[in-house]
């Protein structure tokens, strides 16, 4: 199937059922869209059994989008930029203590958590992976994905102050945890050694080199939007941003992700208030809020397809169960003690331990990093992929349909339980 049939599949598969979400279900748009995929997805596995061709020749369709490629490589950088695009740095920097501990801290803990719980907890089904693999599975599961997140943000109601690390964290750990999951993974493929000085210098130039690298095609860019004043124009140059500053990070091999985070801040702060007119700033805004919701729905919707690359057994099955336990308990872990040190010096809301932990939604970005791993390493299989893939899809799952409809009145409900002058004072920050 040539490239643009596959897109012209995936896009009408995405009107269809966006349409029968709105009509019927009303659920989220993106939730609702990966349901109804992953219902679609489980009918056609179960008439499969029935009529082969039919599983088949959808296996084949799902086998020539490489989801990997298409996000890691594509979709995120435009996610992230159109996500970073609406925060003010004002709150950022109000907050920066908390989201740089819980993007970075928070990050390896979760990992080194998940990793050492899961790699004894499956041996109660049966299953022995290789610690090193276990470990990968704690560095991608561990980021919250902040599409997903960013989503959820829209709906629930959070106080401010508690909406911004929310964000901010979101928007930032997942560069750090795909840092992680590469310098693991040249570990465990033998590129180099499980070294902490190689390992810190790779952080290094990855994540301060990634910012760095943001803030000056940022620059660039800003001082280009400051020359015109056509919102034609400037909305390409973001489009330009965006395409060509993300895949010249990847060859530079600093972390695109950062860099596309960083640029959107200072486009979105920046550049809105010396760089663009009042209408620049109204189409922009349109434009990019109109690529959010288009992507997130394709997005979404492959990710409800993916199910279809997958070998589900009952001990396979039984690993999912127990990793949505593992990350689960990670996560608050790795939430409770960076705040609770933090709380230290800065007062934090009331319940921002809980919905931090319910919150902290997996998505798109874990699936593509559980997909990148090699089917093969030195000419010898690697076994433990097939589990990480299953126990990565059931974590997410179970992240967006169940933590991701429940989370919005699971908050209300704790904000409710506030004094005013409790909420008020978490406002004020």
């Amino acid at each position: 199937m040539r490239p643009f049939d596959l897109i012209a599949v995936v896009l009408v598969m995405a009107a269809l059922f966006s349409y029968v979400n709105y009509r019927l279900l009303r659920l989220p748009a993106t939730i609702g869209l990966m349901a109804l995929t992953l219902l679609v997805s489980l009918a056609v596995v179960g008439l499969g059994h029935w009529v082969p061709e039919l599983a088949r020749h959808a296996d084949q369709f799902v086998r020539q989008i490489d989801f990997n490629e298409l996000l890691l490589q594509g979709l995120l950088g435009f996610l992230l930029f159109a996500g970073a695009l609406h925060v003010k740095l004002d709150d950022l920097a109000r907050w920066k203590v908390p989201i740089a501990v819980l993007a970075t801290v928070g990050v390896f803990l979760s990992t080194a958590l998940v990793g050492f719980l899961l790699w004894g907890a499956l041996r109660l089904v049966g299953l022995e992976l290789r610690l090193m693999y276990c470990l990968l599975f704690g560095a991608l599961i561990s980021p919250t994905d902040p599409i997903a997140v960013l989503g959820l943000l829209k709906q629930i109601g959070a106080p401010r102050a508690l909406e911004v690390k929310i964000t901010g964290e979101s928007l930032f750990n997942d560069g750090v945890g795909v840092v992680v999951f590469v310098g693991l993974l040249g570990a465990a493929t033998g590129a180099h050694g499980l070294d902490a000085g190689h390992l810190a210098l790779l952080f290094l130039w990855q994540a301060v080199g990634g910012a760095a690298y943001g803030l000056a095609v940022g620059l660039l860019t800003y001082g280009l939007l400051r020359s015109v004043d056509q919102y034609q124009v400037e909305i390409l140059l973001s489009l330009a941003l965006v395409a060509g500053g993300y895949r010249l990070a990847e060859q530079l091999h600093v972390s695109a992700p950062i860099a596309m985070v960083v640029a959107g801040l200072l486009i979105g702060n920046q550049g809105r208030q010396f760089a663009m007119s009042r209408t620049t700033v109204e189409r922009l805004d349109l434009f990019w809020e109109l690529i959010d919701e288009l992507l997130n729905a394709v997005l979404f919707m492959l990710l409800g397809l993916e199910v279809l690359l997958l070998t589900f057994t009952g001990p396979l099955l039984a690993a999912g169960m127990l990793a949505i336990a593992v990350v689960l308990l990670a996560r608050f872990v790795s939430v409770a003690l960076p705040a609770l040190v933090v709380g230290r010096w800065r007062r934090l809301e009331r319940h921002t331990i809980p919905i931090l932990t319910w919150g902290g939604l997996r998505g798109g970005i874990s699936v593509a990093m559980a997909l990148s791993l090699p089917e093969q390493v030195a000419g010898r299989a690697v076994p433990e992929r097939e589990a990480i893939l299953v126990m990565t899809y059931v974590v997410v799952a179970f992240s967006i349909l169940v933590q991701g409809l429940t989370i919005g009145p699971l908050t209300r409900r704790w904000l409710a339980s506030d004094s005013p002058a409790t909420a008020a004072a978490g406002d004020d920050g």
